[in-house]
């Protein structure tokens, strides 16, 4: 039997234990967070980077104003439904019953009435992922603004004709994954 190194033993238990996406983001953030310092390296932990709020979700960009924030659930039309019952409910997450009740879409209306620098919000382009056993959607709301909800600068993430990602919302469906 060979001796093996003292490295090679580390890689050995490392690669036993992870897989090798997880393995090479690792490698990688260690890589970034020893040039740049540890400043980078908190920035890169996995917790900083996911949003727990929204299952399927990853990066920072936070979610758009709901009842029920931070886990703004919309219905396909963009009106705000409770999110783990989903029924429609109102501007208040009262259950929606009468058109007596405010009740607005979250990216087009309850966006720009909160954030006035925010101009002409819109639903924009989304993408799916498996969630408690459902197709969740999880969609970009775009606007022409500079910065998202959170205060970071603006990226053009599914948006299109200029405008860019301020908050996100989800809408799950009833079909399994």
């Amino acid at each position: 039997m060979t001796e093996e190194t003292l490295a090679e033993r580390a890689s050995r238990a490392l690669a036993q234990r992870t897989g090798r996406r997880s393995f090479l983001g690792k490698l990688g953030a260690g890589v970034v967070a020893a040039v740049g310092g540890s400043f980078v390296g908190v920035a890169l932990r996995p917790e900083r980077a996911e949003a727990y709020h929204i299952c399927g979700h990853t990066f920072t960009t936070d979610s758009c104003p709901h009842p029920y924030y931070p886990r703004s659930r919309v219905d396909r039309y963009g009106y705000p439904l409770h999110p783990q019952h989903g029924y429609p409910v109102d501007d208040k997450g009262d259950i929606y019953t009468s058109r007596t009740q405010r009740r607005r879409k979250m990216c087009e209306e309850v966006v720009p009435a909160k954030y006035p620098h925010v101009r002409q919000a819109a639903q924009g382009g989304g993408w799916s992922r498996c969630c408690n056993g459902r197709i969740r959607t999880i969609y970009d709301c775009c606007a022409y603004t500079n910065t998202r909800i959170n205060g970071d600068g603006a990226v053009t993430g599914y948006c299109y004709k200029g405008k860019k990602v301020f908050c996100i919302g989800y809408r799950d469906t009833n079909i399994r994954c």
